[in-house]
């Protein structure tokens, strides 16, 4: 159950439509709820435990699973009702959520009894984060059966997993996902359908290499500022409505008490963790080789990333990368709950 990057050849992305472009807004903070639903979570970790607890109080029913014990309970915390295997979570559901942490596990756990224990009319969205070949072989696997698969990475992390404000990033058109974006809206800022099988994940490793990038920024500049004498808290609010404003300045701050959902408050444990971002960049970079586009500053980021994964700092928040330009890089931790669910 190891991160697996393979390599793809990335087709040129059609023209998305005008809703496609802007995305549909949400109705999930409008307490709207969309019909009941019985619901399978495979992969609770520190999304997927906030995310499948939504849905619980959404009036969903929804069973679960996760490898990690921790990970269950915080889940059941939720009202999550947890099972002893993958397999068993799924033998009612209309619609089975998958957040595991890549590709070749998703296709695994699809093998593996969960495919053929879930009901014939099934269907399966997973917000994995995973590469493009692996979406559309996982998504052929599961239609070859006659049940349905969509790939829905999310962004917008663990605080956007608990507020319910993720984008979600589908790979279909808005006729295909009818009957379960309600489901969605529950979870979701924004929801984007972008086309076909794969388009999801292209969007996801994008995203989520500009992010590594704009995070390395953001990290020099915390130490710099303070270095310089700024006041963290003003220079970052400060910068939030200037030209240096980007969402990992305005989330993850790095630097402790100016920005509450910054993983610097809890000593860089739990939240999007250097081994996933590394995973992500290496996604990215695979694309860039596939399709011919150099990436030198993503390469850079993903070199970073790399080092204090071998360093030994892998299942902590990437944003302790600050430590490494402020040079007090802490003893690596976790916070025990990674489980499965990483996406």
């Amino acid at each position: 159950m190891h991160s697996c990057t393979t390599g793809w050849r990335l087709c040129p992305l059609p023209a998305p439509s005008a809703t496609a472009q802007h995305g549909s807004q949400s109705s999930a903070n409008t307490q709207r709820r969309a019909a009941a639903m019985r619901i399978a979570w495979i992969g609770l970790g520190n999304m997927g435990a906030p995310m499948s607890g939504r849905l619980v109080e959404a009036g969903h029913e929804v069973t679960g699973f996760d490898l990690s014990p921790a990970a269950r309970e915080a889940a059941e915390q939720a009202g999550v009702r947890t099972t002893a295997s993958a397999a068993e979570a799924v033998e009612q559901a209309e619609l089975v959520f998958l957040m595991l942490p890549n590709g070749t596990l998703v296709r695994q756990v699809l093998e593996d009894g969960v495919l053929d224990a879930s009901p014939a009319d099934a269907i399966f969205v997973d917000s994995s984060t995973t590469d493009i070949e692996d979406a559309v072989t996982n998504h052929t696997l599961v239609t070859g059966t006659g049940r349905r698969f969509v790939d829905a990475p999310v962004s917008g992390g663990i605080s956007g997993a608990a507020a319910g404000t993720l984008t979600f990033m589908l790979g279909c058109t808005e006729d295909e996902s009818a009957d379960f974006v309600e489901v969605i809206e529950v979870l979701a800022g924004r929801i984007f359908h972008l086309g076909r099988p794969g388009l999801g994940q292209a969007a996801k490793i994008v995203n989520n290499m500009m992010l590594g990038i704009s995070l390395a920024g953001t990290c020099e500049g915390a130490v710099l500022a303070e270095r310089l004498g700024l006041d963290s808290s003003q220079f970052q609010q400060l910068a939030s409505v200037s030209s240096g404003d980007s969402w990992a300045l305005r989330t993850w701050y790095p630097v402790a008490g100016v920005v509450e959902t910054a993983a610097v408050n809890r000593d860089f444990a739990g939240g999007f963790s250097v081994d996933l971002i590394k995973k992500d960049l290496g996604l990215a970079l695979n694309a860039g080789r596939s399709t011919n586009t150099p990436l030198p500053h993503a390469e850079s980021v993903a070199a970073s990333m790399e080092a204090l994964s071998q360093a030994g700092h892998g299942q902590l928040d990437c944003s302790v990368l600050v430590r490494t330009i402020d040079q007090t890089l802490p003893t690596a931790q976790t916070d025990g709950r990674e489980g499965m669910g990483q996406s």
